[in-house]
């Protein structure tokens, strides 16, 4: 059976939880918080970032993109990649959005700890102008459809349903579903299958100093 390094509020290590749940693949949750010193993360991955997949012969795959790859290659069935090329860029073009954006929401906590004296506004500045830009695309380009990409829950669904379901929980100051209630409404549908509903994120305590 397989392992999985996850960490609560993570929406990379989400992502593969509900590709786990949608194809029916049996594991083991592992929950971690991989800044804390006493950490297993190191262990499984030499960049110490989670999500990471532990096989059952021991080896292990990380970085969640590749690892939602990996799994869509070695368990195929039930398919949440398109089969043709045009498909498959459409897809991709979504997890490349929905992962810049949680890059730039994970940066904004970070520089936010540094305390009011220390943190760089242009900085932070340039963070949510990048969220801001991913959920106007993602507004766009979901527009008022029931999924992502064409008429099937895909890999585009998966990304763009976890980070408003991050967002929902870690962000509600932003008040994106009053933007974007074609997002909003498409966050409701998600939240309602049973992959995201066993999933939602959750905040751990990050004991250990970080920045």
């Amino acid at each position: 059976m397989y392992k999985l390094l996850s960490a609560k509020p993570s929406p990379y290590a989400r992502k593969v939880r509900i590709q786990l749940l949608e194809k029916g693949i049996p594991f083991e949750l592992l929950t971690e918080v991989p800044w804390n010193s006493d950490t297993q993360t190191p262990r499984w991955n030499p960049l110490e970032k989670l999500p990471v997949l532990i096989c059952p012969d021991g080896h292990s795959v990380f970085e969640s993109r590749y690892v939602n790859e990996w799994i869509e290659m070695r368990h195929p069935e039930p398919p949440l990649m398109p089969r043709d090329v045009d498909g498959i860029l459409a897809v991709k073009r979504f997890e490349v959005i929905v992962d810049g954006a949680c890059d730039a929401l994970i940066l904004q906590l970070f520089e936010n700890a540094r305390g009011e004296d220390k943190r760089s506004q242009p900085w932070l500045d340039r963070q949510r102008r990048k969220v801001d830009g991913a959920l106007r695309e993602l507004s766009r380009m979901v527009d008022e459809r029931e999924f992502c990409h064409g008429d099937a829950f895909t890999m585009a669904d998966v990304a763009t349903g976890t980070l408003l379901g991050y967002m929902a929980v870690r962000w509600p100051q932003l008040d994106w579903p009053t933007r974007y209630p074609n997002l909003a409404a498409y966050h409701r549908r998600m939240d309602a299958r049973p992959s995201f509903a066993a999933t939602r994120p959750e905040t751990q305590v990050i004991s250990d100093r970080v920045v």
